[in-house]
């Protein structure tokens, strides 16, 4: 069984994805970007403001899948510049606390809306 996961809460594809997919009890979540829900547009403020972004849109998503922060098994973080790992990660614990997924953290050269991050999870449905 596929069941597509869309929420309002989180911003909405900007290609020919969804922003979730859940199948056999696992939740795969869509690369997310720190864009606003509302308005579409890319936060302001550097990698901090960016992540809060980033891991609010995980958030809605997984609310709306019935999962949360303590379901996640996996997450694929991009970072433009590994300069900024340590901020990032610092924020990005706030949100996972104890559950302490597996991760792979990767510098690349660009990413969509030139933003600083993306991260994409795959969660217990």
């Amino acid at each position: 069984m596929r069941e597509i996961i869309e929420t309002k809460a989180a911003p909405g594809p900007i290609g020919p994805y969804s922003q979730a997919v859940r199948a056999n009890g696992l939740l795969f979540i869509s690369g997310q970007i720190p864009v606003q829900p509302d308005s579409g547009l890319v936060v302001e403020g550097g990698i901090e403001a960016q992540t809060h972004q980033v891991m609010k849109n995980i958030a809605a998503i997984l609310a709306a899948a019935g999962s949360g922060f303590d379901k996640l098994l996996k997450t694929t973080v991009f970072l433009t510049d590994l300069d900024d790992f340590s901020a990032f990660n610092q924020i990005y614990g706030e949100y996972v606390g104890d559950s302490k997924p597996a991760r792979v953290t990767v510098q690349v050269a660009r990413l969509p809306k030139e933003v600083l991050l993306e991260i994409e999870a795959i969660a217990l449905a």
